[in-house]
């Protein structure tokens, strides 16, 4: 373990730029549930449990239409939870390593927020599936716009929201701007131009010749996006990625190293 961190900091120590690739379990040690198997969602969430309902088919579009105070239910308690959460001191700590290169860009599954509470700039993040505080239409071409301000209060007695955000062009019920499972009708217009800065960043890295380190945390196997980008920027960019996982820390060594540590203890012992 101890030669595993003296390999990561040395890298980091190296590196000109940094790419950080977060799933869920970036925001555990923030006290945010992960949702791994239904026994965690139903834990998080023990009226789904009651109702028979797994996560895939909970964080489903499909609510929207059949039953609009159930979804608000769980994605307003979600909203609220997101935004009272204060990010753990590992973001911090990102930060300040992020502010000491060259160049940084980060990648996240997660829809939390949790990178722009804790200071990291809007124009550096690609959150691929969408994001809570911003909403779309359900019906209408209304464009993306911002949650702020919108509140949700949700009876968790009954599990239904009693106040259902509309869209302020057609009066529709509105949804969060996050890409579901089984979800053709995602807005992906705001991804698109954050996927777009992210490869502007991996041209500069490219072109200027940029040592570059990924420094991966808490993304799982079950649903690898995450892990599958960390180790194809090092393979293009040849990259170095050191992967912080207590469970899924396993990575091929052609791409770098893993580390068996919860995300806010693995980034302190690797930025010390």
């Amino acid at each position: 373990m101890q030669e595993i961190i003296r390999t990561a900091r040395e890298k980091i120590h190296q590196a000109d730029a940094i790419l950080i690739t977060a799933g869920a379990g970036m925001g555990v040690d923030s006290g945010l549930p992960d949702f791994r198997g239904d026994e965690g969602f139903w834990e998080a969430y023990p009226v789904a449990k009651r109702l028979g309902l797994r996560f895939v088919e909970l964080a489903n579009p499909e609510w929207f239409e059949r039953d609009p105070a159930l979804a608000w239910a769980f994605y307003g308690h979600r909203l609220q939870l997101y935004r009272q959460t204060v990010p753990h001191r590992g973001f911090g700590k990102l930060l300040a390593l992020a502010h000491s290169k060259q160049a940084y860009f980060i990648f996240t599954s997660n829809v939390d927020g949790q990178f722009q509470k804790a200071g990291f700039a809007e124009e550096a993040l690609y959150e691929c599936h969408g994001s809570i505080h911003y909403l779309q239409c359900t019906v209408c071409t209304q464009p993306i716009y911002s949650a702020e301000g919108i509140e949700v209060p949700v009876d968790m007695a009954s599990f239904e929201a009693l106040d259902i955000p509309l869209c302020p062009s057609c009066g529709a019920v509105a949804r969060p701007n996050i890409l579901m499972f089984g979800d053709w009708g995602w807005d992906s217009s705001r991804a698109e131009a954050q996927a777009l800065r992210m490869e502007a960043f991996v041209q500069r890295v490219r072109s200027q010749d940029l040592k570059l380190v990924i420094i991966e945390i808490g993304a799982g196997e079950h649903i690898p996006t995450v892990r599958h980008l960390s180790e194809e920027m090092a393979r293009v960019l040849d990259g170095f990625v050191i992967r912080i996982n207590p469970r899924d820390y396993h990575i091929d060594e052609r791409f770098g190293i893993g580390l068996a540590m919860g995300g806010e203890e693995g980034i302190a012992a690797i930025t010390v």
